[in-house]
C-alpha cells in the first residue's frame, strides 16, 4: 500500500512537473520576438515622406502668417521640429516650384519665402478634400478617444498626430465648434486642455478588422467568429526566411487562436502580463495604424499616449515581436512603425484622397529640385489638378517589398529566433 502511494505521489510529481515545463515552454515560444529585418521599400517611402511633411508644415506656417509669408530668422531653429537634418533656409531654397524666395522690403539682406501659385493651388485642393471629409475626421477623433480610458486625451499629445490621422490645420477649432454633440474642449488635471468625447457611440467601436471580415468573403469562419467560437486572424506578411519556419507558424497559429479583443473593449481588467493583453495590445496598435492616412506613425507619439491606450512601458517590443504585421523603422533617425498589410509591392493599397494630394505635392518638389530655375517651364496649373494625380505612395518600380531585402538579411532558421533583448526597439527606450 505504502509502494502505490509512492508510486502515486511520483506520478502527481512527474505529471506537474511535465505539465510545468510544458506550459513554460508555451510560454517562452510567446515570449521571443524574431530578429529585425530590413524593409528597403518601406524605408524609402518613409525618407521619401520626411521632406514631403516638412514642406507641407512650412506651406501651413506661411499660410498662418498675417504676412503670408516667413523670413529666414523666423524658421532658422526649427528644424528639429520639422524633422529635418539640414538647414531649413537650405530646404526651402531646394524647392522653389513651392516657396518663392524673395528679399525683405526693410532689410535686403533678409531672405523671405512666400508660396507660389503652383503651392496656393494644390493647398486649394487639400482645404477642398478638408471640408468633403469633415464627418471622416469626427469619426477618426472619436475613434481615437474611444480606444483610451478617460476617453480624453491632451491636446499637445494630438498635434504631433495632425500629418498622420490626416486632421486639419486647426482641427479643434474647426471639429469642436461644429460638432459639439462628439467632441468638446475640457481642462484636464494637469490643467492643459483635453480633448474630450461627448458620447460614446457604438457606430464608430467597430475595429477596421473586424469590418474588414465583415465585407470580405469568409463564409463560414466569420460566422463561426460570430458565436464566439472562433477568433479574427490577422493579416500577415513575413519577410523571406520566416514563413518557412515551423516554429515561427506554430506560434502564429497559437497567436491567431486567442480571442480577438476589441480595442474599443474596457481592457483594464485584463492581467497585464497575459497572452490576451498581447493579443489586445496588438489589436490596438494594428488598428491605432489602420486610421492614419499612410498606415505609420512615429513611435515617439504613440508613446504620449501609451498611458492613456494602456499599452505597457515597453511596447515597441510588440513591432518586432510581429513582424508579419509590423515594420519598425529606423529611417531617418528617428523610429517609425508601419501596417504592413497597408502596403503592396510598395504602394498603399487603399490611398485616402489626401495621399493622393501629397504625392501631387511631392511631384512639384521634386520637379523643381531636379531642374531648379526651369522648373516652371516644365509644370503648369494643368499639372496640379487632382484627377492627374497618382493614386500610389511609392516609387512604382513593381516589385514587392519583400524581395528588396539584401541576401546578408537573410540568415538561417535558428539566427532567426530569439530570446528577449536589445534590439532597435530599445535604442531609446
Amino acid at each position: 500500500m505504502l509502494f502505490k502511494s509512492q508510486n502515486f505521489i511520483s506520478f502527481i510529481k512527474s505529471y506537474s512537473l511535465s505539465t510545468s515545463l510544458n506550459h513554460q515552454q508555451w510560454r517562452t515560444i510567446t515570449k521571443v520576438r524574431l530578429k529585425w529585418v530590413k524593409n528597403k521599400t518601406i524605408d524609402h517611402i518613409i525618407d521619401k515622406e520626411t521632406d514631403l511633411k516638412a514642406a507641407m508644415l512650412l506651406k501651413d506656417a506661411i499660410k498662418r502668417s498675417p504676412t503670408s509669408y516667413i523670413t529666414a530668422k523666423t524658421v532658422v531653429d526649427w528644424h528639429k521640429f520639422l524633422g529635418l537634418t539640414v538647414p531649413v533656409l537650405r530646404f526651402l531654397r531646394r524647392y522653389p516650384t513651392l516657396f518663392h524666395e524673395f528679399p525683405h522690403s526693410r532689410y535686403p539682406s533678409l531672405p523671405c519665402f512666400k508660396l507660389t501659385d503652383l503651392a496656393l493651388t494644390l493647398d486649394q485642393q487639400e482645404q477642398l478634400i478638408y471640408e468633403n471629409d469633415e464627418m471622416g475626421v469626427v469619426e477618426k477623433l472619436c475613434k481615437v478617444l474611444m480606444m483610451t480610458k478617460s476617453k480624453s486625451v491632451a491636446l499637445q499629445s494630438i498635434y504631433p498626430l495632425k500629418w498622420d490621422l490626416g486632421l486639419p490645420d486647426s482641427f479643434e477649432k474647426l471639429m469642436v465648434s461644429k460638432y459639439p454633440d462628439y467632441l468638446r474642449i475640457v481642462k484636464g488635471s494637469n490643467g492643459l486642455p483635453h480633448l474630450s468625447l461627448v458620447e460614446w457611440r457604438d457606430e464608430f467601436a467597430v475595429s477596421v478588422l473586424r469590418k474588414n471580415c465583415e465585407v470580405s468573403d469568409l463564409g463560414d469562419d466569420y460566422k463561426d467568429f460570430k458565436r464566439g467560437q472562433t477568433s479574427l486572424a490577422f493579416q500577415l506578411s513575413f519577410p523571406k526566411g520566416y514563413g518557412y519556419q515551423k516554429k515561427v507558424r506554430a506560434w502564429m497559429e497559437e497567436f491567431q487562436k486567442l480571442p480577438y479583443i476589441s480595442p474599443y473593449q474596457d481592457s483594464t481588467k485584463l492581467d497585464p502580463k497575459s497572452e490576451l493583453m498581447e493579443k489586445r495590445v496588438v489589436g490596438l496598435l494594428h488598428e491605432f495604424l489602420s486610421l492614419t492616412i499612410h498606415k505609420k506613425t512615429k513611435r515617439n507619439y504613440l508613446r504620449s499616449l501609451r498611458e492613456e491606450l494602456n499599452l505597457p512601458h515597453r511596447f515597441t517590443r510588440i513591432f518586432t515581436r510581429y513582424p508579419g504585421i509590423f515594420y519598425l523603422s529606423l529611417k531617418c533617425k528617428t523610429t517609425t512603425v508601419t501596417l504592413k498589410e497597408g502596403y503592396q509591392r510598395g504602394r498603399l493599397v487603399d490611398p485616402h484622397p489626401l495621399v493622393r494630394i501629397r504625392n501631387k505635392f511631392y511631384h512639384v518638389m521634386q520637379t523643381g529640385l531636379l531642374y531648379r530655375g526651369k522648373a516652371a517651364n516644365f509644370l503648369s496649373q494643368q499639372d496640379c489638378l487632382l484627377d492627374n494625380a497618382g493614386d500610389g505612395d511609392g516609387d512604382g518600380d513593381g516589385e514587392d517589398e519583400d524581395n528588396n531585402m539584401d541576401e546578408e538579411e537573410h540568415e538561417t532558421e535558428e539566427e532567426y529566433w530569439q530570446e528577449e533583448g536589445s534590439g532597435p526597439e530599445d535604442a531609446d527606450e
